[in-house]
């Protein structure tokens, strides 16, 4: 499935920068506001150690990573919600990624102008999440307005309940807080009406963020922190978000290299891996995502699953089919395969499992499914 992510952020931040040492898509990174107008999209891949390691000992014709499609969105500003600089267009395609990258600038440099006048990180990441706030706010209300309609005459205890959960999340938004704090097991199950009825607004601020802290050469390795990524750091582990740290500067001139050049300028900067990796794992982890594979002589595999996702479902994001008709599967571990040297002494050496429906995936298994349609 792999996931789709959003690149927000005051404009002058960096974003098309990063976006370009990620994807190396050479998008505009112009030192203006607005230089960005419409999404940029990029595909990347998943730099996944355990799928070359397969290739040692499964001989096959191609190599297929997992991939992260990276959206790069225009700079929102104050305002945004009520159509201000790009106003509701940008607010549009954030609605359509599955996670948010919330770029910060923790870098000084008086050749980058800012749009408020100085760099203050905590401030910026407020303007942009209070925009959204609004855009949420205004999106409940009319939903709430709607379910009201629905309930004039003998409203259902669904229909109740719904109303109850809007009205208590309208007033957390005014609260200016993001719709991820809110609490709503509180007033809805799982898959109920009311918990579907939330889903279904795509709420700005219900998704999972990762704030992305764009930083100068020195510390392009991502190890090691000024002042400004450091309250950056405090206010993600406060609200439980995932933060990474990158230079842009850097990343864009590494996606210009290749092969040998390349790995000379990680080891040059003391990078043990490139911001990509740092920014793809950490996406992982805030979208509780995980991978497992499929080897033959036709390709090897990456697939991206949610953890806890059970052995039909896993199946199902190779084809429909898969899960409809699922009988078991043969698993393996790539340690496993390590030891028996090929997947016929794995069998042999009995390292070859074979799992039920209710087998949960776990990262980094071998998978070979059995099915009947």
């Amino acid at each position: 499935m792999g996931f789709k992510c959003g690149i927000i952020g005051l404009p002058n931040v960096g974003k098309s920068t990063i976006f370009n040492g990620l994807t190396a898509k050479g998008a505009p990174s112009e030192n203006y506001p607005f230089c960005t107008i419409d999404p940029n999209i990029g595909i990347v891949e998943v730099n996944d150690p355990r799928l070359w390691e397969i290739s040692k000992y499964v001989k096959t014709k191609k190599i297929v990573p997992a991939v992260v499609e990276f959206v790069d969105i225009a700079g929102l500003v104050k305002g945004a919600s009520r159509g201000e600089g790009l106003g509701n267009k940008f607010l549009g395609h954030i609605r359509e990624t599955h996670a948010l990258a919330h770029v910060v600038r923790c870098f000084e440099d008086s050749h980058v102008t800012h749009v408020e006048g100085g760099i203050d990180p905590l401030r910026d990441i407020e303007t942009v999440d209070t925009e959204l706030i609004f855009a949420d706010n205004e999106t409940v209300e009319r939903t709430l307005q709607r379910v009201r309609k629905q309930a004039k005459g003998p409203a259902s205890k669904e229909i109740q309940a719904t109303i109850a959960m809007l009205e208590s999340l309208v007033k957390h938004l005014q609260g200016l807080q993001a719709a991820r704090k809110f609490p709503l097991s509180e007033y809805a199950q799982v898959e109920s009406p009311t918990a579907l009825a939330y889903r279904d607004m795509h709420l700005l601020t219900a998704k999972k963020v990762l704030y992305v802290c764009n930083v100068e050469e020195r510390l392009a390795d991502g190890e090691h922190d000024n002042a400004l990524t450091r309250q950056v750091k405090d206010k993600a582990a406060k609200e439980a978000s995932g933060v990474v740290v990158i230079s842009g500067k850097i990343e864009e001139e590494l996606s210009r290299l290749e092969g040998s050049e390349r790995t000379e300028m990680l080891e040059a900067l003391g990078m043990k891996e490139s911001g990509l990796d740092r920014l793809a794992r950490e996406g992982y982890n805030v979208l509780g995502l995980m991978n497992y594979f499929t080897a033959g002589e036709k390709e090897i595999r990456a697939w991206t699953i949610h953890k806890g996702t059970k052995a039909p479902e896993a199946a199902g994001v190779i084809h429909s089919d898969f899960e409809k008709g699922f009988i078991c599967a043969e698993v393996y571990s790539v340690d496993d395969l390590k030891k028996a040297g090929n997947k016929n002494q794995l069998r042999d050496m009995g390292l070859l499992r074979i799992e039920g429906k209710d087998y949960v995936v776990r990262d980094g298994d071998v998978m070979e499914f059995r099915f009947n349609v």
